[in-house]
């Protein structure tokens, strides 16, 4: 008779983080443990199951056939094991399921919270909870399974090894802005006022600033930029204040209106902002993912949508 085999959990997740993270060395990281004993523990782990889960390719290591199987299976097994804790943490809160939606420092605050109102009034009521970082950090935790989805400026990032999908849910193309008594101070009409004013710069992690930088550039118009900001409520901060000129999706420009107490100067009708939904879902099934889609349809009108 041959000899029944069980599934060791802990070296599972030993195995599910090194896959995720890439490497011993980063999954030691986060399991607080050293490489040594995080190799030890996978090499038990692969004599346990009789196969090997990862080869040799250069300095890399690389999943094995076996590995890559073994991976799908452990990323179903630590969602649901996430599930099941989020569903006994909600246990005193009307048994509400906990959502957790990553929201790239680079996507617009106002269009996150209007993408993400709508989810406090679902029926079954969830309990929403949000995390800002930067997109290739939160791509990671969508991998491990630790937000539900990202919403995020861009598709997902090429040669990434989470797999994922992104959601376009909508673009709109750019406004510009600027307090009412640095506007004063421009005798010039639109566009041309923008040259040599103060502006301030979208950052690198903001997937429209290329496109910006060239429809100034063919227009021969040089801000001098004052500042950038990869977070862009802050950007908005400052030119509440009249740091300078900036630019915003047109879609909220009524928003950022009434809460900065700014101007519209003028739209640059070919320089779009899109917003993406970044899931692990081919097609978004989950009633909270549908919800975001319903409200970007009204928020955004998508054009193209997927």
């Amino acid at each position: 008779m041959a000899m029944s085999r069980t599934l060791n959990y802990k070296h599972l997740r030993y195995f599910w983080m090194v896959a995720r993270c890439g490497s011993i060395a980063r999954a030691s990281e986060r399991l607080h443990l050293t490489p040594h004993a995080v190799s030890g523990q996978l090499t038990q782990f692969e004599h346990s199951l009789g196969v090997a889960l990862f080869q040799r390719q250069g300095r890399q290591r690389a999943l094995t056939e076996a590995g890559r199987s073994l991976l799908d299976y452990a990323d179903r097994i630590f969602a649901l094991g996430d599930e099941a804790l989020a569903a006994l943490d909600d246990a005193g809160l009307h048994l509400r399921p906990r959502i957790t939606i990553g929201i790239a420092d680079s996507l617009p605050k106002s269009i996150a919270a209007g993408l993400l109102r709508t989810m406090l009034r679902m029926d079954p009521p969830v309990r929403l909870t949000c995390t800002e970082g930067r997109l290739p950090q939160l791509v990671g935790e969508l991998g491990m399974h630790r937000v539900a989805a990202v919403l995020a400026d861009r598709p997902l990032p090429p040669g990434i090894s989470v797999r994922a999908y992104s959601h376009l849910l909508g673009r709109s193309p750019l406004t510009v802005f600027a307090a009412p008594a640095l506007l004063e101070r421009q005798p010039r009409a639109f566009p041309a006022l923008l040259d040599g004013a103060p502006f301030l710069m979208p950052g690198e992690d903001v997937a429209f600033r290329p496109a910006l930088q060239q429809w100034l550039s063919t227009r021969g118009i040089e801000p001098q930029v004052v500042a950038e900001f990869d977070d862009l409520a802050l950007l908005k901060a400052f030119g509440s204040s009249g740091a300078g000129f900036f630019v915003a999706p047109t879609k909220i420009a009524a928003d950022i209106e009434r809460q900065y107490g700014v101007c519209r100067v003028g739209e640059l009708e070919t320089v779009l902002a899109e917003v993406y939904l970044l899931t692990t879902e081919r097609l978004l099934k989950h009633p909270a993912m549908q919800e975001i889609r319903r409200t970007a349809t009204m928020l955004l009108k998508a054009d193209g949508a997927a």
